[in-house]
């Protein structure tokens, strides 16, 4: 194992269920985890983005979101995606 290197211990049938999509779409259980870390953000670049998107919004419109509005659209944004993040880190 290289020095930036480690190893997690999952259960086997967590591993099993990773290397079905893994092969899938012909990659590595590796490939697949690294490019699941790479593109999980965290709750800071959760809170980062939503105020990007508060600052455009505001300076298309003229006004920011109220709170209701945005808690209706990352609501919908939820659906949608089915994913669901801390929202008390985005408001």
């Amino acid at each position: 194992m290289a020095a930036d290197e480690t190893s997690t211990e999952v259960s086997t049938a967590a591993r099993d269920r990773l290397a079905r999509p893994a092969a899938e779409h012909g990659t590595t259980l590796r490939a697949l985890v690294e490019d699941l870390a790479q593109g999980a953000p965290t709750q800071g670049e959760y809170a980062e983005r939503a105020e990007l998107a508060r600052a455009e919004l505001s300076s298309a419109l003229g006004s920011a979101p109220s709170p209701e509005a945005e808690a209706k659209a990352r609501a919908l944004l939820e659906r949608l995606g089915g994913t669901q993040h801390n929202p008390q880190a985005v408001a």
